[in-house]
């Protein structure tokens, strides 16, 4: 009998084991019955080779429609060439070297599975060298019966595989492990599988691998998407349990303090959603149980307005508030910026400053030994109520005389034992802040950032200017690209100022393509950009480079440059993605912008348009009309809805990531919820597990449901879940 902890040198042999291990991770039955296929084939209904993308792993079944050899020009040496199609009408080149004896199985009209990875080679999409297994009868070695009679099915399962370990030899392990695989006890509570609907788990198992219909199939899928929906939101409603119930310290609004001379203070009104949230995140404060809010808005919808009327409330309740930045450049402009928004109540002791206000205090790695001594006195006796900082907040001797608020600005650039740091330098569990500009799909939220409340800020403050974007297909049409340049100078000479936006530094190294593999051009870089930008096409502009690799100092001065209208150009990466605030801003040109992800070109476009004058995005490229990165840009070119945007994004993203998989390092279960597809099924697992943690907050009265929880969210993957 084989159970989920056997090891697979037991089930299979110690070589394909070790197969298994090396490649793909796969350790035990357990591991490898829950290394579902990614899709199903069937025979007559053949994988569309139109939608295979150059780079991309595949599998695809196809049948032989012709060969030829030819010498080698290169070297000594043949070359066959044997063209595959699918009946769709495209057709794919699967290449071999040296291999012409292959001209002998590789027939005509044979069908087969053909493994490999997608290249390009004057205009034709190829497989080097795949992997193949051949369907027809006449080919039946290796095995070939089995494979026969696994591929005579209605559904063939296709497998997330590896060059060495190919879906079909997957498919074979799986079939010799279910011959004495005996499924666990059902974990799900019987009252739970009776009301959704859902097969026992034994047969979900079952039918994943090996299904006996279509419906079979989705019942299998649904059984294990609850599964995986239903383990992620126990552990969210556990954690945010026990965080409603952890003592913390009440910060209720004063009635006459900085806070309402902050308001009062204000040029111009607060937008509605501004108010609302204010009132929430308020609300949260006065509680004596520490706040876990998320507050996610877009790009210049007043955010940092909002944290700071929150610190606010807190420094008059007689607590210090801290703001955690991932970057020098950020947290600077942060310090900055907070610094003209408080004015004279940001001065206290100073000779302009209000005696009743407080005092904000800047720490960060690159701060002189006298500066760093003066700041961190500052922040241990209180004086300073407000502290801005990067990293340099975690370390030893950063010690705070009462953190009531932590306030963490685009919170995906730190891990959790960052947010943990910060918060233990507080006598009880502070009140947590964490703020994003990437707008988040109401799914994600509910999934990953589930044990926070959330706040949307989705208005724009009265005077933002709309942001117009436009493609550059610099390939198909080059004059569009000449009249971007032209188009900076205007701005310019109408008095304003612009961004270059390139990938890539350029003092790193690309890895050279392989032999026999095309391969895309490097990414353009700013050391490369730089010098036909100040010898040719933006010649006579004062320009310079910003990029992450600079010293601080240099970043700094630069920054304090662009922001004081001293330079015209800032050729930058993504450095300047986030919290970047500079008004006179009107235009960016985003060189290879298909090397970006679409969130990340949203957050870009957001640092332009930002003052009374409108925005313009260009996105160059050099993908051809119909890719997939092409349609990626058209949609960010389409709408500045960041919400519409950041589903887009979604599709394109490894699940596992956005789970966190990609953060723990580790084997993930969490294979087959969609986060844009299943929100139905998200929703009733969030209800039913609301409910059941409700009845029994520790599981101990579920233990088998509680032992299937660790294994599909492990500790560390528990670990990324809490972002409070």
């Amino acid at each position: 009998m084989t159970t989920t902890d056997t090891p697979l040198t037991k089930v299979l042999g110690a070589k394909t084991a070790k197969a298994l291990e090396d490649h793909l991770d796969l350790r035990t039955a357990g591991d490898l019955i829950y290394h579902f296929p990614r899709r199903y084939d069937q025979r007559g209904e053949h994988t569309d080779l139109r939608s295979l993308q150059v780079d991309e792993q595949v599998t695809v079944l196809a049948q032989v429609q012709g060969m030829s050899v030819k010498p080698m020009r290169q070297r000594r040496g043949n070359m066959l060439e044997v063209t595959i199609g699918d009946g769709s009408g495209a057709t794919l080149t699967c290449t071999f070297f040296n291999q012409a004896w292959r001209e002998r199985e590789l027939r005509k009209g044979v069908w087969g599975l053909f493994a490999g990875k997608v290249t390009e080679f004057r205009g034709k999409r190829q497989l080097n060298g795949p992997a193949y297994q051949l369907l027809s009868a006449d080919a039946s070695k290796d095995d070939a019966a089995a494979e026969i009679e696994e591929f005579a099915g209605a559904l063939i399962p296709v497998y997330p595989a590896a060059q060495a370990v190919p879906t079909w030899v997957i498919a074979k392990c799986v079939r010799t492990l279910l011959d004495t695989f005996e499924p666990p006890d059902d974990p799900m509570p019987a009252g739970i599988r009776a009301a959704r609907n859902l097969v026992g788990i034994g047969t979900a198992l079952r039918e994943i691998h090996r299904p006996s219909s279509e419906p079979s199939l989705y019942s299998a899928k649904h059984r294990l998407k609850w599964d995986e929906a239903f383990a992620v939101q126990l552990t969210l409603v556990q954690r945010r349990a026990k965080a409603a119930a952890a003592p913390g310290t009440a910060r209720p609004r004063a009635d006459a303090g900085l806070l309402a001379k902050f308001d009062a203070s204000l040029p111009y009104e607060l937008t509605e959603g501004q108010r609302d949230v204010g009132e929430e995140i308020a609300a949260d404060l006065a509680r004596p149980h520490p706040m876990h809010r998320l507050l996610q808005g877009e790009v210049g919808s007043g955010k940092t307005l909002v944290s700071v009327r929150a610190m606010l409330q807190v420094v008059d309740a007689g607590g210090q508030a801290a703001l955690l930045a991932p970057t020098e450049v950020l947290a600077t402009q942060h310090f900055r910026g907070i610094s003209a928004q408080l004015g004279a109540l940001g001065r206290a002791g100073e000779l302009d400053g209000d005696p009743e206000g407080t005092q904000l205090t800047l720490v960060t790695g690159s701060l002189g030994a006298a500066a760093r001594r003066a700041a961190l006195a500052k922040v241990a006796d209180g004086t300073a109520g407000i502290v801005v900082g990067t990293h340099a907040l975690l370390y030893e001797g950063v010690d705070f005389k009462d953190l009531g608020l932590v306030v963490v600005d685009e919170q995906h650039r730190f891990g959790v034992e960052q947010r943990d740091a910060l918060r233990a330098k507080a006598a009880r569990p502070p009140h947590v802040l964490v703020m994003t500009a990437t707008p988040i799909p109401r799914t994600v939220a509910m999934t990953v950032y589930g044990d926070l409340e959330t706040s949307v800020l989705s208005q724009l403050p009265r005077g933002r200017s709309p942001i117009a974007s436009h493609v550059i297909p610099a390939l198909e049409k080059p004059a569009y690209l000449d009249r971007a340049w032209v188009r900076i100078k205007e701005e310019v000479r109408a008095g304003h100022q612009a961004y270059v936006v390139c990938p890539r530094i350029g003092e790193d190294e690309e890895t050279p393509p392989k032999d026999d593999e095309p391969s895309r051009r490097p990414p353009l870089a700013v050391t490369e950009v730089l010098p036909l930008l100040r010898d040719e096409y933006l010649k006579g502009l004062r320009i310079a480079v910003l990029h992450g690799k600079m010293p601080p100092e240099e970043k700094d001065a630069v920054m304090r440059s662009f922001a004081a209208g001293d330079l015209d150009v800032l050729v930058a990466t993504t450095v300047i993605e986030v919290g970047v605030d500079v008004p006179n801003s009107t235009v960016m040109l985003i060189l290879d912008a298909d090397r970006f992800g679409v969130s990340q070109l949203h957050q870009l476009r957001g640092r332009v348009g930002r003052g009374s004058a409108p925005g313009i995005c260009l996105l160059h490229t050099e993908a051809v009309e119909g890719s997939a990165a092409r349609e990626r840009l058209d949609a960010v070119a389409s709408t500045t809805d960041g919400f519409k945007l950041s589903e887009i994004d979604l599709e394109q993203r490894r699940e596992g990531d956005v789970l966190g998989a990609s953060q723990s390092g580790k084997h993930s279960h969490l294979r087959l919820l969609s986060l844009l597809r299943d929100e139905k099924l998200i929703k009733e697992a969030r209800a039913e597990a609301s409910t059941l943690i409700g009845d029994d907050p520790d599981l101990s009265r579920h233990p088998a449901l509680a032992a299937s929880v660790a294994a599909l969210v492990d500790e560390d993957r528990a670990e990324y879940l809490e972002k409070g």
